[in-house]
């Protein structure tokens, strides 16, 4: 079948769309990936989406047309990675504008804006959405939906293998092994904290605006981290805690990034944005040491995805606190960073036609396995 995923994750950069086809079990799919297109969101929508997730209010008008933009720009990204037609499906994750995980026996909730009857009545193709509800009806934290589709698309290999996404938050999928001891261990995955987010609020204050991001590492290559600053940070409830968990800009926005820099020295903003990076790297290397003091489980490889795999110092960070563990792209795995999560919403799509769970209560606490996804079909 031929799906077509899409995707516009936590850093809001915009909407990735894929073109794939897929045939075979549904466990261990044979898959091509035959378009990937980026569309990137106008400076003023991407504003608005990440202020929503640090508690911006909108009038219901507001809202109302909000909704309807980014619609249309997940059409004009489907359109042009699809410009034939030729998809029978089409996955789409919407746009997150606020994540609230499970907690003091209340249920989680997640909400991806997205109008999808619109979207399936604009490309005149059914469309799977709302892909978290389920998972969190039966207690789960709707989240990260991607080690499933990782674990599908990646296939096993000789020893545990990572697979690291560094976009506005930071994930991790672990995949157990082919062979040996270990072959029967389920798949596994959290949300380690933030990925990009702090970074680019630092550095969208300190350049007035100008700068969203930290291009290649190269600000945070000429500063050197506050590791004392890290290692208090890292102390911190959510980074104590055991998996399943997940998060978001809720959590880590503009307000956690006030609060962490008033527990430490001034920093010039080179040394700011290094301390910010190293974090980031930090959090993930200590989710990995603890997997392994609590598990045994350690992967021989950790391939990474996402915007902050294009930063060279972020990458410097994780290879040289994941001791023990080959720092990879995941391209080395025959995925183009900017396909992958878009990949793993479109054969999400095609499990939900094939009535296959695509959630896993190891990774996100849910009572049971089930399928996921609405499916809107055109009119």
């Amino acid at each position: 079948m031929l799906v077509l995923g899409l995707m516009s994750g936590t850093s809001a950069d915009g909407v990735d769309a894929v073109l794939t086809e897929f045939h075979g079990p549904a466990d261990q799919p044979k898959w091509s990936l035959l378009n990937l297109v980026s569309i990137p969101y106008p400076d003023d929508l991407r504003a608005t989406v990440i202020g929503l997730g640090q508690g911006m209010t909108l009038s219901s008008k507001d809202w109302l047309e909000l909704a309807e933009t980014i619609t249309e720009i997940h059409a004009q990204a489907a359109k042009e990675c699809d410009p034939q037609s030729k998809s029978q499906l089409v996955g789409c994750h919407g746009q997150t504008v606020w994540h609230r995980p499970p907690k003091n026996n209340k249920y989680g909730a997640s909400w991806q804006m997205l109008r999808a009857p619109l979207l399936a009545k604009l490309l005149q193709q059914p469309v799977v959405h709302d892909f978290r509800a389920a998972d969190m009806a039966l207690g789960g934290q709707g989240a990260p939906l991607v080690p499933m589709p990782d674990a599908a698309l990646l296939g096993k290999t000789n020893g545990w293998q990572a697979v690291l996404n560094l976009g506005g938050i930071a994930n991790l999928t672990l995949i157990p092994p082919l062979k040996g001891p270990d072959r029967s261990k389920s798949v596994i995955g959290w949300d380690c904290g933030p990925g990009n987010t702090l970074v680019d609020l630092a550095m969208q204050t300190i350049s007035g605006g100008q700068l969203s991001f930290d291009r290649d590492g190269v600000m945070a290559a000429n500063g050197i981290p506050d590791n004392e600053s890290i290692k208090s940070w890292l102390k911190e409830s959510f980074f104590q805690q055991l998996p399943p968990k997940s998060t978001g800009r809720e959590e880590f926005g503009m307000n956690y990034l006030e609060r962490l820099l008033k527990t430490t020295p001034t920093l010039a903003k080179e040394n700011l944005i290094a301390t910010l990076t190293a974090f980031t790297a930090a959090t993930v290397a200590q989710d990995l040491e603890t997997l392994y003091e609590m598990r045994s489980i350690k992967p021989i490889n950790l391939f990474i995805a996402g915007g902050g795999s294009k930063n060279q110092t972020m990458v410097h960070e994780l290879t040289r606190r994941c001791k023990g563990i080959q720092v990879l792209q995941i391209e080395e795995r025959g995925i183009p960073s900017q396909a992958r999560e878009a990949l793993a919403f479109a054969l999400l799509a095609w499990w939900h036609v094939l009535k296959h769970p695509g959630n896993a209560p190891e990774i996100t606490g849910a009572k049971r396995k089930t399928v996921l996804g609405v499916k809107a079909n055109y009119y």
